[in-house]
């Protein structure tokens, strides 16, 4: 049996659904201010992330399920703790607002994609991929700021800039390629 039909080749999946759960203990941890326990936990919850796109991409072991379970589990743990922070007064609700209408613009997207056009494929493109990196940075650093260590004021600011500006980007990325292959698969069923 190869590497693909081991029972292994679910691991990527597994930790991925274990970092979903991880949400719960972390916003508990934000809002108790139990921040030394919240950094724990975000950063197993980041080591987890690069375990198991390691994993997936070095032995073959993707799937679509595990392609959304990862984008979810992302999702769900950069928003709540940007909620929790915005509660706790470190990020402005503004931020959080405009995260979360890139987001759910992701999701529906992918949604209104999959049910009229085909079967929606997740890739996140590199501004998706550089505004989820500076989203982590930021957060990790919303939490060290309230629990370990201020953090500068300007490199709270430099970074909240640079998610606002990659949030636009990827959003506008997004509805672009949608739109170009929309138009491409009406042309070829046009002929």
């Amino acid at each position: 049996m190869g590497a693909t039909g081991t029972p292994l080749r679910h691991l990527p999946n597994l930790i991925s659904a274990l970092r979903v759960v991880l949400v719960g203990p972390i916003v508990w941890a934000l809002l108790e201010r139990r921040f030394d326990l919240a950094i724990w936990l975000f950063l197993v919850a980041g080591i987890s992330d690069g375990v198991d796109g390691f994993l997936a991409k070095r032995f073959g072991w993707t799937s679509r399920l595990g392609g959304i379970l990862d984008a979810l589990a992302d999702k769900f743990l950069l928003v709540s703790t940007f909620v929790c922070l915005w509660w706790l007064g470190v990020f402005p609700g503004w931020l959080v607002l405009l995260i979360l209408a890139r987001d759910l613009l992701i999701i529906g997207g992918g949604i209104v994609y999959n049910a009229r056009i085909e079967r929606f494929e997740p890739e996140p493109s590199l501004i998706s991929k550089l505004n989820t990196f500076l989203q982590i940075v930021l957060a990790a650093l919303g939490v060290v700021h309230l629990g370990i260590t201020p953090v500068p004021a300007w490199l709270l600011q430099l970074l909240i800039w640079g998610v606002v500006l990659t949030v636009f980007l990827s959003g506008a990325g997004y509805v672009r390629e949608w739109s170009r292959r929309a138009a491409a698969k009406g042309r070829r069923h046009g002929d």
